[in-house]
């Protein structure tokens, strides 16, 4: 167990440190995120309260962003076949999922923290006391969003349709992800009780728990192929 814990770990840090140099996921997605609230701002209907779906339009945009980093997430494996080189390398296929999978969760979950500011500043929204809850929801439903990109990312990357690939593969399987994730946000931003989200956090963490088990199970024969 060590061991493994040290492989997924070398593996993140490996991807942490070249996004860290180059930072190209990062603004990539924090400049599509930022244009698609200025869009929706400018889009919206002054009769329509932006509080009363500011949850549904915050998770497309969650969505999308994450989505356009994803398809980026194999780039440098894909480079000069170096992914062949990670394959005959000594280390386990189910720590090589997870590591990346920490590098993807940490680029998305920073991705986050522009996008809720950003709406909260276009939207006047104001978290307040729903803070604690809402960074709750965000945490359990990246954690799903990342294992199911990480594992259609891979598939995406050596395929001749690429990166276009990736989104008619994700979305359909993250459905119930953004519909729970949403309702929770929205009911947050409404002001209701944190009680009235547990059923959503309940169901997210479960989609969690079966999204990183299948995603590590598979993903060696996933590379394998």
């Amino acid at each position: 167990m060590g061991t493994f814990i040290a492989q997924a770990w070398a593996v993140a840090r490996k991807d942490l440190i070249l996004e860290l140099r180059s930072r190209e996921r990062f603004i990539s997605m924090a400049t599509f995120a930022v244009l698609v609230a200025v869009v929706f701002s400018f889009a919206l209907d002054p009769a329509v309260r932006a509080r009363s779906i500011a949850g549904a339009m915050i998770w497309v945009t969650v969505i999308f962003a994450g989505t356009l980093g994803m398809g980026r997430a194999f780039a440098i494996e894909r480079e000069a076949d170096a992914l062949t080189g990670v394959l005959v390398s000594p280390v386990d296929r189910g720590a090589l999922f997870l590591g990346k999978w920490l590098a993807n969760l940490a680029v998305v979950l920073a991705v986050e923290a522009v996008i809720f500011p950003v709406y909260g500043l276009f939207f006047g929204l104001s978290y307040g006391r729903s803070l604690p809850a809402l960074v709750a929801v965000v945490v359990l439903a990246t954690l799903g969003f990342i294992a199911l990109g990480t594992l259609f990312g891979a598939i995406a990357a050596h395929t001749r349709l690429g990166e276009t690939l990736l989104p008619i593969l994700m979305l359909p399987l993250l459905i119930p992800v953004v519909i729970f994730a949403a309702a929770a946000t929205q009911r947050l931003l409404a002001g209701r009780p944190v009680a009235e989200i547990s059923s959503q956090l309940r169901m997210l963490a479960a989609f969690d728990l079966i999204f990183l088990f299948v995603c590590t199970a598979i993903f060696g024969a996933v590379l394998e192929e």
